[in-house]
């Protein structure tokens, strides 16, 4: 058995900045099983599969240890593969998945490679918590001036600077087991917004480099203390990723560039 695969990078202007992701267009499903082990020897943040379903898409995203019900940056990069595989421009294109239904919206403005890819997620705004795990507090040592949590939880600090210095315990956060959340900080921006940095307890990538989900929380959040709906913002990563925001209604829209890297054939 034979399976293309497209190594890709989203939210970023470079081959090597950015969030890789792997992509397998796949024309029936394979054995969940054989999707995990997959996606264990691609070795990236995410793997996507897509299978076509009429005009449409179905999209199920892994981890190298487990199956994520919301992925952004690698829905970016399916939509950026698939645009890439067709011999027809494609404006949108639509994904189903455990999430719900999703869209990316592909600008008309912009010719490959710097075609701009749009995003369209729910919103997941944070609310307030109490009280942060003992754990997740030891690992980072430098408190947060709030906490919040949706899927993850929202710590944030006062400054840009505060983001960049923190250097998170990741034997001591290894503890804690927020399957299949993580942990993002933030902060208002310099030059942007805001900025953020994500982190994956236990995970074999403990710092994620932009994460698309993340931002389903931060942008509510942001959108509410700026009063503002559009916002720029910057993953604080090594690899560095930069995003266009918009918050409309219940969804949130992500603007970025993707670079293809890579493109194969796995055989199974």
């Amino acid at each position: 058995m034979q399976v293309p695969v497209y190594f890709v990078r989203s939210f970023t202007h470079s081959v090597f900045g950015g969030n890789p992701a792997a992509v397998c267009p796949l024309d029936e499903w394979l054995p969940t099983e054989m999707m995990q082990a997959i996606a264990t020897e691609n070795g990236v943040a995410e793997t996507a599969f897509v299978v076509q379903e009429s005009d449409a898409y179905r999209i199920r995203w892994f981890t190298p240890e487990i199956e994520m019900d919301l992925c952004g940056h690698a829905t970016l990069a399916a939509a950026h593969v698939l645009c890439q595989r067709s011999p027809e421009p494609i404006a949108h294109l639509v994904f189903h998945s455990s999430s719900g239904v999703l869209r990316v919206i592909v600008s008309d403005e912009n010719t490959a490679p710097d075609r701009l890819y749009t995003l369209d997620l729910p919103s997941r705004k944070p609310v307030t918590e109490a009280n942060l795990p003992e754990v997740i507090s030891q690992a980072l040592v430098v408190p947060p001036v709030a906490i919040l949590k949706s899927r993850d939880y929202v710590l944030v600090y006062p400054n840009e600077d505060a983001i960049k210095s923190l250097q998170p315990d990741e034997k001591i956060m290894a503890q804690i087991n927020l399957d299949p959340g993580g942990v993002v900080v933030t902060a208002p921006g310099d030059q942007v917004d805001f900025v953020s940095r994500y982190f994956t307890p236990g995970a074999s990538i403990f710092e994620d480099p932009v994460t698309g989900s993340a931002h389903c929380s931060l942008v509510p959040y942001w959108a509410e203390q700026l009063g503002k709906n559009r916002l720029k913002a910057i993953q604080l990563s090594a690899r560095m990723g930069q995003i266009d925001c918009e918050l409309q209604d219940d969804r949130v829209l992500l603007t970025g560039q993707v670079k293809g890297y890579l493109e194969g054939v796995l055989t199974i």
